[in-house]
């Protein structure tokens, strides 16, 4: 009988484990959390009573750390969330767009947001990033480049708003305030997925937080860059309200659970107390110290990482070295590293909010042993996808979606239309999604993806049945 569920959580951490959540395996709880932890298991396990209240009721002690939360944030509300980043995400989305409505999306948009799309019968709008062919990611827009994408896809027709990724996966953040301000000149209020960076602006080694750029909505997990549990997670509203709080409210009603989780609320909280406290920020800096000194290490022994913004997450460019990043992934997990992302030319590592002093010796010997076995020429040059500046789906994504749909190889793809998402790695950032019409120029590259992500993507796609 195969291991159950119960008997893989009780198996010992392996020796470098450099994937989220950001605690570490619970080196990084937030006290107050941990704290909570050890009282008689399922004491924390209790319904909306009434002196806890809930994420939308007015009173109790829900509602007063959410307003005492938003006042140390600098937001005007604050909402916690018990489904994860995912859910506040569409909440946030059908709160700022209205059905029918047109909004504007990068391509590496989380999948969530096209559940959100979906739910609310939203008309996305998808924008090209720029590219970088050495490893393979794409790269954050610069003001030009999203003066040229609002010019033509408000050309198109009005839109509801903008929705921007930052920090990336990869821990890559724009210029953001400079982002934020086109859309603004436009009257687009800008809804940011900041999923990984709860703990920007904290310390002057990291760019600031998009609430203080002038984010209208910012969603943040507290499993990604905070002391929190899994699916604990925030939805902030900035100072000026291009959004009316009521119908964030009723979009958060129709998509949030009626009894929510005591125990990921007080996660919420405790996290984010801890994390803008003189102790979290002790505690960020720590982190910071010990990631750069393991970056100068592994710079000296010739391993190429990104130069990216949040320093907490090293992305180390395997292409460079002739190395598929899912394969270092595979050979690092039998010797006990867990890393948070591969991906063909790179893999990211994830240090977390407090990593253990062991990676300073473990990670530069792994490494190096990795370089050495599968190491060769560098990989040729990573080609970008061929996608328009702007594109709207030709089918409205929830009749592509649930549409009756036929099964066909990647080869005899070309000129019809998706049916699903071809996401190849789990955090879900789509290649395709539905409604979208698979040109030869795509399905040619879709193919040519299929070799780099072996095993991640399958030689047939799903596509709308005529």
């Amino acid at each position: 009988m195969a291991m159950g569920l119960l008997d893989q959580l009780h198996q010992a951490a392996p020796p470098l484990a450099l994937h989220l959540p950001a605690h570490g395996r619970g080196r990084g709880l937030a006290p107050g959390l941990r704290a909570l932890l050890r009282r008689r298991p399922g004491s924390w396990d209790l319904p909306e009573l009434p002196e806890i209240g809930g994420p939308l009721q007015a009173e109790g002690a829900v509602a007063e750390s959410q307003a005492a939360l938003a006042q140390l944030l600098g937001g005007q509300r604050c909402w916690f969330g018990v489904n994860g980043a995912s859910g506040l995400l569409q909440a946030a989305l059908l709160g700022l767009a209205q059905p029918g409505e047109r909004v504007l999306l990068p391509r590496n948009l989380h999948r969530s947001l096209l559940h959100g799309c979906l739910l609310g019968q939203l008309r996305p709008v998808l924008f090209n990033l720029p590219f970088d062919a050495a490893t393979g990611l794409w790269l954050p827009p610069t003001p030009e480049h999203l003066e040229r994408v609002l010019t033509a896809a408000l050309a198109e027709g009005p839109l509801a708003g903008l929705v921007l990724v930052s920090p990336s996966y990869q821990g890559l953040v724009g210029d953001l305030p400079a982002l934020i301000a086109c859309a603004h000149r436009r009257h687009l209020p800008v809804l940011l997925d900041e999923a990984h960076g709860a703990h920007l602006g904290l310390d002057p080694r990291l760019p600031p937080s998009g609430l203080s750029c002038g984010a209208d909505l910012v969603v943040q997990s507290l499993q990604k860059a905070a002391g929190g549990l899994a699916q604990s997670a925030v939805l902030l509203q900035g100072a000026d309200e291009r959004v009316r709080p009521a119908r964030l409210e009723r979009a958060l009603l129709w998509l949030q659970t009626s009894s929510p989780s005591g125990l990921l609320l007080a996660s919420s909280e405790a996290a984010l107390q801890h994390l803008h406290a003189n102790a979290g920020r002790l505690q960020l800096a720590r982190a910071l110290d010990l990631a750069e000194r393991l970056r100068q290490r592994l710079q000296r022994q010739g391993l190429t990482l990104l130069d990216n913004q949040d320093r907490l997450r090293l992305t180390w460019n395997t292409a460079a070295l002739g190395i598929n990043g899912l394969e270092a992934d595979a050979w690092l997990m039998q010797r006990g590293v867990i890393a948070e992302l591969p991906e063909p030319g790179c893999l990211t590592l994830c240090l977390g909010m407090r990593p253990s002093r062991r990676v300073l010796r473990l990670l530069p010997k792994r490494l190096v042993q990795l370089r050495d076995a599968l190491g060769g020429a560098p990989l040729p040059a990573f080609t970008p996808p061929p996608l328009p500046l702007v594109a709207t789906p030709e089918m409205p994504l929830e009749q592509a979606w649930r549409a009756d749909a036929a099964l066909v190889s990647l080869a005899a793809a070309a000129g019809r239309l998706a049916a699903e998402p071809l996401c190849p790695y789990p955090p879900g950032i789509p290649l395709l999604i539905p409604g979208e019409r698979i040109d030869p120029q795509r399905a040619d590259w879709l193919r040519l993806q299929q070799s780099l992500w072996p095993g991640q993507i399958a030689d047939t796609v799903r596509i709308v049945a005529e």
